[in-house]
């Protein structure tokens, strides 16, 4: 480690020259970077990598998985909550089925078992590489949150698909009463573990007299420990992060105050940038030791590329079925239910599943694969099952996420109106923060008001429909008043964000991190 740590300072240089290369040329940065660490890989000399599954799975995987959880919109994930559900699991096991039918059919020496094992493997889309594309082009509101909400469960079905395969491949049998048992415990004890952990640290921020660094340490470690705990009572440490993730998320600002939650966003925007670009770039580099497994089964390479193309095909023709089957499944489910959305169209399901890009879950998963058994007997086609797994992350990256911005724009997704408009947004916001600020001015200090003048620019202002002077100079006397304002402002965009579905959760929290920056300005 210590002899080739000048070379992993120099991956990270790279990694942020690459970013920003790719930025440049608008092209996802996950495309360039797997490129990269190709290229790199031949390059002699070059220290060769060997990735520790482990590795990705307990260190990389909680913070990129939690850090998604809080990002996302809840209630963007509770309005989409069917098709994001059909696409994170019931498109899942359909892709992993047909990869296990095709695999045993067409690729000498896979059985079905081995088959599932793959399509576990293989079946989700990678999250991170749709989100770098799609920074790139405008779409919808309602596809980039389907989008985004797919990715934080897909990846936890797939894992369990994998789970179930390798018990299969070991025992060579397969219980179906004794699965189910345990698909429902993974389900339902992942959920509940992550609640209770998620809880835990919690009241822990509550309880302990933290300072802001101590706030931040504990949401770094936060996710690891879910994830941890979780896996050691054997239910699904994704879906423990992802469901602790999102009720921290939830209630932020009942745990972190304005500093932690503003610090705390800086440091966790810097870490999910280097942990994005290293796994990318271990991607590309991890293809002389994949390689050489391949070639010492005695299979040629071309034989084993041809496998991964036809399982890439799979995969790129079974995800554009899903996403129009969805379509049809939503026109007839219409005339019964209540659906988020009558009429689709046929554009949005396109391009949905048009992202259908690999990425690092499905590497980790193919290196987390043994290579023996317990009694010494080496696992089959394991170093093949990991050649195709590159070669599907390398197709669908390259050929999806080359072409996805393209697609968009010649495919020119229609707007739909789900919420008002972002201009109307702001207004009504400020009108509303305006009314509330006076409210508890009138309400809890009118004497002040009445005295201060200080107070009453502000409550002019705030009657303009304006925020506070910028830079004004706050008497010590006024700061508790005016921090209490900026809290009751807080808690009226919450209360609004939970009520009113019209309007965009983006923009609310647009404000509130404008609350935060403004409290803390009065502080200083």
């Amino acid at each position: 480690m210590l002899d080739h740590f000048p070379f992993y300072l120099a991956l990270i240089v790279l990694i942020v020259l690459l970013i920003m290369l790719a930025n440049r040329i608008k092209v996802a940065y996950p495309v360039l970077l797997v490129l990269a660490g190709l290229l790199i890989s031949f390059v002699p000399g070059i220290p060769q990598l060997k990735i520790d599954p482990e590795l990705i799975f307990i260190i990389f995987l909680p913070p990129l998985l939690y850090e998604a959880a809080w990002a996302i919109s809840w209630k963007e994930l509770w309005f989409w909550r069917r098709i994001i559900g059909s696409f994170a699991f019931v498109v899942v096991f359909l892709t992993a089925i047909s990869v296990a039918v095709i695999a045993n059919n067409f690729i000498p020496g896979f059985s079905l078992a081995l088959g599932f094992l793959l399509g576990g493997i293989v079946s989700p889309p990678d999250a991170v590489s749709a989100s770098a594309i799609l920074k790139f082009v405008k779409v919808p509101k309602r596809t980039s949150s389907i989008l985004e909400g797919e990715s934080l469960l897909n990846d936890a079905s797939s894992l369990i698909i994998f789970r179930f395969a390798m018990i299969a491949v070991a025992t060579g049998q397969f219980v179906w009463h004794e699965a189910a048992l345990t698909f429902c415990w993974m389900v339902a004890g992942g959920v509940a573990i992550g609640l209770l952990v998620g809880l835990t640290f919690l009241k822990l921020h509550k309880w302990l007299p933290t300072d802001v660094n101590m706030d931040i340490i504990l949401t770094l470690v936060t996710p690891h420990a879910i994830y941890i705990v979780a896996e050691e009572c054997h239910s699904s440490g994704v879906l423990a992060v992802v469901s602790g993730g999102l009720f921290l998320s939830y209630h932020r600002h009942s745990f972190l105050s304005s500093s932690a939650r503003l610090r705390g966003g800086n440091v966790w925007q810097s870490l999910v940038f280097i942990l994005n670009g290293l796994v990318f770039l271990l991607i590309g580099l991890d293809l002389p030791e994949i390689v050489a497994g391949v070639q010492k089964e005695g299979m040629s390479i071309y034989e084993a590329s041809g496998y991964g193309l036809l399982i890439s095909g799979v995969l790129i023709v079974g995800r554009m079925m899903a996403a129009f089957g969805a379509l049809v499944f939503t026109k007839i489910a219409s005339h019964f239910i209540t659906v988020a959305d009558k009429n689709p169209g046929v554009r949005a399901p396109f391009v949905i599943g048009w992202t259908g890009m690999r990425g690092v879950v499905s590497l980790a998963a193919a290196l987390s694969i043994p290579v023996t058994f317990d009694n010494g007997t080496p696992f089959p086609q394991r170093d093949l099952i990991l050649y195709i797994t590159f070669v599907v992350i390398l197709v669908t990256l390259v050929l999806q996420g080359l072409t996805l911005p393209a697609v968009i724009r010649k495919v020119k997704l229609p707007e739909f109106h789900d919420h008002l408009p972002e201009d109307e947004t702001g207004k009504l916001l400020r009108e509303e923060l305006a009314k509330a600020s006076l409210a508890y001015l009138n309400e809890h200090h009118k004497a002040e008001l009445g005295s201060n003048l200080l107070l009453q620019q502000f409550a002019n202002k705030w009657e303009l429909q304006l925020n506070a002077e910028e830079g004004a100079d706050i008497h010590e006397s006024i700061k508790p008043i005016y921090i209490g304002v900026l809290e009751k402002q807080r808690h009226l965009l919450l209360n609004m964000n939970r009520k009113e579905q019209r309007i965009d959760e983006e923009i609310i929290r647009r404000f509130l991190h404008r609350i935060d920056l403004e409290e803390e300005k009065i502080k200083a």
